[in-house]
């Protein structure tokens, strides 16, 4: 049963006269939904609750919908639960915009709190004296769905009892979980988990042992570790390997009828060094009116993962590749990654191409779209194209000379690109990536910056052309399709952080300018408070996600936007493609936008748990790294100030920790929400956003995943910032390491082709 057949039956039955009210389990037996298939209906119905097609009653009963697509269902508002380190916790209201605002949170007292969880649906009855709160008051009256019913935990025994320690601090207190020694968990051993009653301000939880990973600290099983916390699919199934290989078999390198022979044309890749798989190839022509004719050739992934297939479920279901720091967990086989869809150089490759053109001076101007095949001339690396750039005399004699032109021309039209690309507002966010360095063992030994050089500038580009190009051709034809939206910021954040970067000495007019945004970005470029500056734009913006609603990137200053560029490592290329090889063989693809809406809040959210798991599995692996060098300084920038103390970030090193204010022995400081400073009450002498500090690791708790540092030694503050004048024209943005637009276009190089996916 597909997505769309699953929700008309659903609909169909809760529509009937006779329906009552029943619960999840009992639905997918009436509507003889597969095992397999009962997460996905627990998240449709979750989908169509918030849309208001259904709702939750009573014991987590599905009814009707009022149609209003409300989060509040009579007195009872439902939202999702973020517990805090103390017990009590704060809900975020179901359907919350991105002009929410965390003041619009309601907050749950511990003892209010029941026994729900961080990332549980719940039901809140706010009170009714809570209008003279900050935030409103509520108390959680039902648990309606669960995030998750495993965890990830220390075992050690006490009392007779089995126990485990949780990792993080979601759960304060150990569960227990039965008698010692079960599945031969040994004191120290990391252990996966389900519990069976959660722990609450009035019982402590329970649990059963389902797998033992290993001994903490053992090479892996962090790893192992991170991948059962966040339940990311590790291997593929039997059926899904036979798919894969019954497609190997077939393929033959042939070209069929209806497939363009491009297999003549100058295509050249141009990827990470250490890259396995090859999912995008660019030609280039420089036609005799001075045009340009760009071709973008992505592999054909949809040639071999066709709808309903073993391969394509799992595909669906996976939503995204996971690049962790020590492996990848591909969305496809590598059969299919790494080997019939890689544009491999010398081999016959399917494609989806798009042909552009474009002006003398880069307006796009036409675009053509086929079913291709291709044959790769040469295998660049980011490296080589970069020392190709820098000596390209070098280069003349150790290319063909076709190759050596196309090149030349492929660096000149990308950088005709991004100037236009600038010049309409697009920003590019500079987030150092400083990625860990790994021995054999996934053991830290240190830390590198990545560098975002002219090379990867060149395919960013090409990317984001071919990727709005398509997305323009799919609505000039009327179709639906999922979008990649960036919704515009809420004048409400931008107004803050306009203040924001006035009180650290920043003189600016409003940021709900995007150039003013951009002006800012060039004048922060070689400042301390750089970082700063930038985490904060990046949290007044709202997150970028897929949906089939008609709304622009506004990151990128895109009207239509779409990701096209990589059906390799992400489904919703693949539905791109699919609908390309109906719109070429005039055929009427489905056209429900009901169910793109729902494909594409489970396509964003494998997202946002893909980068979640890579964030904590680095964190995990600092933190191990700092464990045994307690004592060692590090250069540090303050990211965060908090009436409690600071965070601060290692330069070098990207680990994060707080330097609690009982720390700072000098003096009595106090906060200053206004400027973002903690200033002593006797010396004056203060600490804000962006300065530099030296600190020492002073305690690593890597299971707690915290971190506690000491301020060494300051450095000095910079002066304040006279804003340079502009003139007429707009100031070029600082071209940073990882901007928010580019990173919609292209994977990095950190890692084995890692996903850069910051918005």
């Amino acid at each position: 049963m597909t997505q769309q057949d699953l929700e008309q039956a659903l609909l169909a039955l809760v529509s009937r006269p006779d329906y009552r009210p029943i619960k999840p389990k009992l639905l997918a037996k009436r509507l003889h939904v597969r095992q397999d298939q009962t997460a996905d209906l627990k998240r449709l119905i979750k989908k169509l609750v918030k849309r208001g097609q259904l709702s939750y009653g009573a014991n987590h009963l599905v009814g009707r919908g009022g149609g209003g697509g409300d989060a509040s269902t009579g007195k009872r508002t439902l939202g999702i639960f973020r517990r805090a380190q103390g017990g009590f916790g704060f809900v975020r209201p179901s359907g919350a915009g991105a002009a929410h605002t965390r003041e619009q949170d309601i907050y749950i007292a511990a003892a209010d709190a029941g026994d729900a969880a961080s990332g549980d649906t719940v039901a809140v009855r706010v009170r009714k004296d809570s209008t003279r709160f900050r935030n409103k008051k509520g108390v959680i009256v039902e648990v309606v769905e669960r995030e998750t019913h495993q965890f990830v935990g220390t075992y050690f025994e006490a009392g007779g009892l089995g126990m485990v320690q949780v990792d993080g601090t979601v759960f304060a207190q150990p569960v227990s979980v039965g008698d010692p020694g079960a599945k031969n968990a040994q004191p120290g051993d990391k252990v996966v988990f389900e519990m069976v009653r959660f722990p609450s301000h009035v019982h402590d939880g329970e649990g059963v042992i389902g797998e033992v990973l290993g001994p903490r600290g053992q090479p892996g099983v962090d790893t192992m570790s991170i991948i059962r916390e966040f339940n990311l699919p590790e291997h593929f199934g039997e059926d899904v390997l036979e798919s894969a290989r019954a497609e190997a078999e077939r393929f033959d390198e042939s070209i069929p009828h209806g497939r363009v022979d491009m297999t003549g044309e100058v295509v050249v890749t141009i990827d990470p060094v250490d890259a396995r798989d090859f999912d995008d190839a660019i030609s280039l022509a420089r036609m005799e009116n001075g045009h340009w004719i760009l071709g973008v050739h992505i592999a054909d992934v949809s040639h071999f993962v066709r709808p309903g297939t073993p391969l394509d479920r799992e595909a669906h279901k996976r939503g995204t590749s996971v690049y962790l720091p020590d492996r990848v967990l591909p969305m496809l086989p590598e059969v299919i990654s790494n080997g019939l869809a890689s544009l491999q150089p010398g081999r016959v490759r399917y494609t989806k191409t798009a042909m552009i053109e474009f002006t003398a001076d880069g307006a796009p101007v036409g675009v053509d779209l086929h079913s291709a095949a291709i044959k790769s001339h040469h295998r660049f690396t980011y490296e080589e194209i970069d020392d190709y750039l820098a000596h390209r005399q070098k280069w003349r004699s150790k290319l063909p000379a076709n190759v050596y032109e196309l090149v030349a021309r492929m660096h000149e039209l990308a950088m005709i690109l991004r100037a236009r690309r600038l010049k309409r507002g697009a920003l590019e966010l500079s987030l150092d990536e400083v990625k860990v360095d790994l021995d054999k063992h996934g053991r830290v030994t240190g830390a590198h910056r990545v560098q975002n050089t002219e090379s990867h500038q060149v395919i960013e580009e090409f990317m984001l052309a071919a990727n709005e190009a398509v997305a323009e051709t799919l609505a000039e034809a009327d179709l639906s399709f999922l979008r990649r939206i960036h919704q515009s910021p809420d004048p409400r954040r931008l107004k803050a952080l306009t203040e924001f970067v006035k009180e650290l000495g920043f003189e600016t007019d409003s940021l709900e300018s995007r150039f003013e945004i951009q002006h800012l970005l060039t004048t922060v470029a070689e400042r301390s408070e750089r970082q700063a500056v930038n985490y904060a734009i990046l949290r007044s913006l709202a997150q970028a996600v897929y949906s089939p609603e008609p709304e622009g990137h506004y990151a990128l200053a895109s009207d239509c936007y779409c990701h096209f560029t990589s059906p390799i490592r992400r489904y919703p290329d693949l539905t791109i493609h699919r609908l390309i090889d109906a719109l070429l063989k005039k055929k009427k693809p489905r056209n429900d936008v009901g169910e793109l809406a729902v494909l594409g809040e489970h396509c964003s959210d494998r997202e946002r748990r893909a980068e979640a798991a890579e964030r904590e599995l680095t964190k995990v692996k600092l933190l191990d790294y700092l464990s045994q060098r307690i004592g060692d300084e590090l250069a540090a920038v303050i990211t965060g100030v908090e009436e409690f103390g600071l965070f601060a970030q290692g330069i070098e090193l990207p680990a994060e920790g707080l330097i609690h204010v009982t720390s700072l022995a000098d003096d009595y400081y106090s906060f200053d929400r206004r400027t973002h400073s903690l200033t002593g009450r006797r010396s004056g002498n203060s600490f804000r956003l962006g300065d530099l500090v030296r600190v020492s690791v002073a305690r690593v708790d890597v299971d707690r995943r915290e971190l506690d540092l000491r301020i060494v030694d300051r450095r000095a503050r910079p002066a304040r910032v006279e804003t340079p004048k502009r003139s007429g024209a707009r100031p070029k943005p600082h071209r940073g390491a990882h901007g928010a637009a580019t990173h919609d276009g292209r994977k990095g190089q950190s890692g084995a082709k890692r996903a850069k996916k910051r918005r």
